[in-house]
This record gives C-alpha cells, structure tokens and sequence, in this order.
C-alpha cells in the first residue's frame, strides 16, 4: 500500500504552524534510548550530511564509503528502521566521488556531502566532491543530471527556496569561496556569489517561507577573528543583504524553528527577522544539527546536546552519535550514522 506522502507532509506543516503559535517548553526532560542499530551493507566509514523527507519518512545519508568512485546515498525507511537501498543501485551506472586524497591541504574532493530532498519532483539534490550538483530521481533510484558549479573542491551544503525553485550551494574551500544558485525547474546555475578569498569556508544554509531569504552559516575567518555570522541571501538578487554576527562563536550547523530563531551549531540562538541574539545555550556545540517540529527540539550530531527550541535551553542528551543527524518528526526517531557501526536509532523513553 502506498504511503499517504501528501497527507503526512502536511500533517507535519501543521505541527510547525502550531509550534510557531504556542510553542512551549518541555513538561519533563526527554531521556533518549537506542532502540536500533542499521546495518548498512559493505560497512559505514567516512559520510557528511544526512536528511529526513517527513512525507516519505526516507532517512537519506550522503556515504563516502572509503574509495574512490563508490560514493552512495544511502535510503533508510524511518518508519520500520530498515535498510532499503543505495544510489546507485548498480556500478555501472553514475555515481559519486567517494574518498579521494585532497589536491591541497582544505580542499577536499571527496563526496557526497550536502543532501536536500525535493519532495514535489522526486528528487535529491547532492553536491559532490568534483565540483557538481547531482540530481537525483528517488523513482529511478539514478542520478538524473549532473551540473557543475565550476570549482575546484568539493561543492558541499545546500538548501532549497520551494517558492522560486532555487538551490543555492556552496563551495567553500575554493578561491574564492563562492555560491551558486541554480535553478530546480531547468537544472541549470543562474548565479554565482563570491566572497572574500579569506573567508574561512561557507557552511550550512536554511531557507525561510516567511522572509523568503536563505540564511547561510558562515564561520570566523581566522580562529581569533571573532567575525563570524549567518548572511542573509536573496534569492532572486543572488546578494548578501545583511549579516547577523555571532561574535563569541564561529558558526557551522544552522536550523531554523518554527518560532523563526536561527540556532547555530556553536549555541548562539538568533531571531531571523531581525538578528538579534536571543539565547546563548550552555553546553550545546556541534558541526551539524537538527531541528525537529515534532517534539520542537533542537538535536546536536558531536556532542549530542538536546534544545528545547522554546526555552532554549539544553534538556537532554543523545550519547555514541557521529557529526551528522537527522529526526523524523512522525515518530520522533533519531537517526544517527556511526562510522564502524552503523545508523543508530535514538527514540526518548
């Protein structure tokens, strides 16, 4: 029986409309067990980003593996923590850079890295270790299109505008860095941004329906400079319009609540409308983190700090995680790869 993919993607838009509304703190500290481990076939080594698409309840996990060549999406079933299949399902077909042994020190051209899921085409958007976006159709279980964003390193996170159709993604250890804005409807780019050579990498980005603006997470240029922040991008100008400094920490994970807070992933919490720093979590630090409007909180992949994303603060805890996670808001599970090990499955008691 097919699943009722219309009906849960808006189940869970509504969630967030309540949360956004009377959003409030947790009752009781949640405390997490494992109630799963997945075994992904051939082993799980090196990985980057991970995303769950709410409607198909498909867990997506961008798998490096260790050589050359054999880079994959894994698909996880979140509803019954199952192993599915990988991307591609056959050698011969096209497929992702794997690991591969960096040309200079900072640029890696290993993939995949970044994943988003564009539940209205079937499709993944990965970017890849040689510089390209590769689009994937979920029906096909193929890669679909390639297209280059023209770098030399690897092009790494990504989010999508579901109003004009735009990808944006960045490379960020070229020189200069740059972002590329590529339109999903013709699967070509139609913009580039360039920032300063001696901005220190671009890392997570997240897109908002209420601003209609990407928020892009921008680490310190140097380890003292203390100049790190979240840009504000337009998406149909291609240009930064504004930029939100976080002064006592230098950002990479980034998500956005249902309240509109932007929390980054090295604990300053900020409001997207206007910059300014709402909450400065203690205890919560990580690469990469997820926001989650099932149960309104706020997970981090490295150290494994739970936020309650009204209260903004810290009230529980995952434990043997890797840097990446992802939650599935239909049943609250989380999935956390593990290389050695496995997709562990985290679910509060």
């Amino acid at each position: 029986m097919p699943r009722p993919i219309l009906l849960k993607t808006t189940l869970c838009a509504l969630a967030a409309l309540v949360l956004s509304g009377g959003a409030h703190a947790q009752a009781t500290a949640p405390v997490f067990q494992q109630i799963a481990t997945i075994s992904v076939p051939g082993g799980l080594a090196g990985f980057d980003i991970s995303w769950v698409d709410p409607g198909s309840e498909l867990f997506f996990l961008a798998d490096r593996t260790t050589t050359k060549g054999t880079g994959r999406i894994d698909v996880i079933d979140a509803q019954t923590n199952t192993f599915l299949f990988s991307i591609p399902t056959r050698p011969t077909e096209f497929g992702f850079a794997g690991t591969v042994p960096s040309p200079r020190p900072g640029c890696s051209v290993s993939g995949p890295n970044g994943v988003v899921a564009i539940p209205q085409k079937n499709q993944l958007y990965v970017g890849d270790g040689d510089s390209t976006v590769k689009v994937v159709d979920l029906a096909a279980k193929a890669i679909v299109a390639i297209i280059p964003t023209g770098g030399q390193c690897r092009a790494d996170e990504l989010a999508y505008d579901p109003i004009d159709h735009i990808i944006v993604i960045a490379n960020p250890a070229d020189n200069p860095p740059f972002l590329s804005f590529i339109n999903a409807d013709t699967q070509t780019v139609v913009g580039k941004y360039n920032y300063p050579a001696k901005q220190n990498g671009l890392e997570q980005t997240v897109y908002s329906p209420l601003t209609k603006k990407f928020y892009l997470s921008r680490p310190a240029s140097t380890a003292t400079a203390g100049d790190g922040g979240v840009d504000v991008i337009d998406p149909i100008t291609m240009q930064v319009v504004s930029t939100y400094p976080t002064p006592s920490c230098s950002p990479a994970g980034l998500v956005l609540t249902a309240n509109q807070n932007l929390v980054t992933s090295c604990g300053v919490v900020l409001d997207s409308r206007t910059g300014n720093i709402v909450a400065t979590p203690s205890g919560a630090s990580s690469d990469q983190i997820w926001y989650n409007p099932g149960d309104n909180l706020v997970y981090f992949g490295s150290n494994g700090a739970v936020i309650d994303a009204a209260s903004n603060q810290v009230v529980g805890s995952l434990s043997n995680q890797g840097h990446t996670l992802a939650v599935d808001p239909n049943n609250n599970h989380v999935f956390a790869p593990v290389s050695g090990v496995g997709i562990r499955v985290f679910a509060a008691k």
